[in-house]
């Protein structure tokens, strides 16, 4: 038990460390982020956007993909060519 102890201490002034240093939960800070392109923060429609109305290339995209960036269903969006 000896030998266990330390590590729970580091391990909960650690956590200490941590929510005094990020308060907000990292999901709320992407509250308005769809999470349909986990990669970048695109809110959510409306309104429906276009590649040239983002300024991403080549993201991850996830069904449904409700701007619809991935026209060829590869899991990328807005590909460069």
């Amino acid at each position: 038990m000896k030998k266990l102890l330390p590590g729970l201490l580091l391990g909960l002034l650690l956590g200490v460390f941590l929510m005094l240093w990020f308060p907000t939960p990292l999901h709320a800070q992407r509250s308005n982020c769809s999470p349909s392109y986990p990669d970048v923060c695109i809110p959510p429609p409306p309104p429906d956007l276009d590649c040239g109305e983002i300024s991403h290339r080549n993201f991850s995209v996830l069904q449904p993909d409700p701007h619809r960036f991935d026209g060829d269903r590869d899991g990328i969006g807005c590909e460069a060519r």
